[in-house]
């Protein structure tokens, strides 16, 4: 697999982090009950991090090879 293969992969994956994500606060802002507004919040936070890595990764590997392209500095060694 190529890094420009794995680019799309990390895109689809962010796509559907995000989707999800959308889903989840329209279902927070529909329920009627604290502690389930307080686990779908807890499950919004959790998700949050992993689709702002899958966007990173995904534009990191579509871009690895483009000379003019800064990497991310979180993700250079």
């Amino acid at each position: 697999m190529t890094l420009l293969e794995m680019s799309i992969t990390y895109a689809d994956s962010a796509a559907a982090i995000r989707t999800r994500i959308t889903e989840l606060r329209a279902e927070e802002k529909a329920q009627t009950d604290a502690e389930a507004v307080r686990q779908l919040r807890r499950r919004i936070e959790e998700l949050a991090p992993l689709w702002r890595e899958m966007r990173d990764l995904s534009t990191l590997t579509a871009r690895y090879y483009d000379r003019s392209y800064h990497k991310h500095e979180r993700y250079t060694i």
